[in-house]
């Protein structure tokens, strides 16, 4: 999760001298985050640094970020004259961050892999049409109940343009792409079989098509998880309100799971920040397929100690336990 950002000093002295987007829109910087994040804490992978919103830029709407808000959509999408004019002929102008990862992957030379992401179409979707942040998503689903055709227009124009960006990202280095549905746990479980499971479905398969795997990811979204199981995605992200084992039970234990520590936890002291982690690797009870994670991104004002000392935590763990697995052939005494 959200690797790079303002609990490290060495981000945070870039942000000094350039906003979010332009860190997003110059390759040099974009990898210089990347690469720092990931070398500091020493985790297994590195995220690319990119911004979920940028592809709503080239489909013709500009959006800006506010002080204490979050990002501002100027024009939300609200008629079906809006959407159709959404473009989806311009994703190769998002090549900035593909020219990151290409940067990032050529640093690490396999020796980290790097995760390429975009946004889901549901979240994309309800940010173009609130304007901007919502605890309701009034706006969405009205538009979802009320005039579902258009709403499936403006879905298939997001999987269109967040398929050739993230493919674009493969195609430069990523090992793996991930996909952020960071407010679909606001829906049912009918209204997200009705409107979203198709979409991604479509996007999951098409992704895979590069040869990546796609990991899936929406908080607050234990609900939904059989449902998302079916979009066939190679990992479900897990957010850290559900005990890992009955969230991977949900997916029938058919596929891997990535999770799920609260972020605030790595506020916690020591102790109790590490006997919350073992906790979670003891619910995976060494299946094959997790990957250790966050429940979501990480939080301003984390301590970055806590973080390198998680991560330590967790490679000695899984190497003491992968060293007493039995080798292939012999007998367990």
């Amino acid at each position: 999760m959200r690797q790079a950002g303002r609990y490290m000093p060495e981000y945070r002295a870039i942000r000094k001298q350039h906003s979010l987007l332009e860190i997003c829109k110059k390759p040099e910087l974009a990898a210089q985050v990347t690469i720092d994040a990931a070398e500091i804490l020493g985790v297994d992978a590195a995220i690319i640094f990119a911004d979920l919103l940028l592809p709503l830029e080239v489909m013709g709407l500009p959006f800006h970020f506010s002080a204490g808000e979050g990002p501002v959509i100027e024009k939300p999408v609200r008629s079906n004259g809006d959407i159709a004019a959404l473009r989806t002929d311009r994703a190769r102008e998002l090549g900035y961050v593909s020219e990151a990862v290409a940067l990032v992957a050529k640093y690490f030379a396999g020796r980290v892999p790097v995760i390429g992401f975009c946004g889901a179409p549901f979240t994309l979707a309800s940010y173009m049409i609130e304007g901007g942040g919502s605890r309701n998503y009034v706006h969405a689903k009205t538009m979802m109940y009320n005039h579902p055709e258009d709403w499936d227009v403006l879905m298939s124009k997001l999987v269109s343009v967040t398929c050739e960006y993230s493919a674009e990202q493969v195609r430069a280095g990523a090992d793996v792409i991930q996909i952020f549905d960071s407010w679909v746990g606001c829906l049912s479980v009918e209204d997200y079989r009705r409107y979203v499971l198709s979409h991604v479905t479509g996007m999951v398969k098409t992704l895979q098509k590069t040869g990546a795997p796609v990991i899936y990811f929406g908080t607050d979204s234990a609900t939904l998880l059989p449902a998302m199981k079916e979009t066939g995605a190679d990992v479900v992200g897990l957010d850290w309100r559900i005990p890992l084992d009955e969230g991977w039970e949900r997916l029938d234990f058919e596929m891997a799971v990535q999770g799920n520590l609260d972020p605030v936890l790595l506020f916690a002291d020591w102790k109790e920040l590490k006997t919350r982690a073992e906790e979670i690797l003891h619910r995976a009870d060494g299946r094959p397929g997790h990957i250790f994670n966050l429940g979501h991104g990480i939080l301003p004002e984390t301590p970055v100690e806590n973080v390198k000392d998680l991560a330590r935590f967790v490679q000695e763990y899984s190497a003491v336990a992968q060293s007493r697995k039995p080798k292939a052939g012999s007998v367990r005494p």
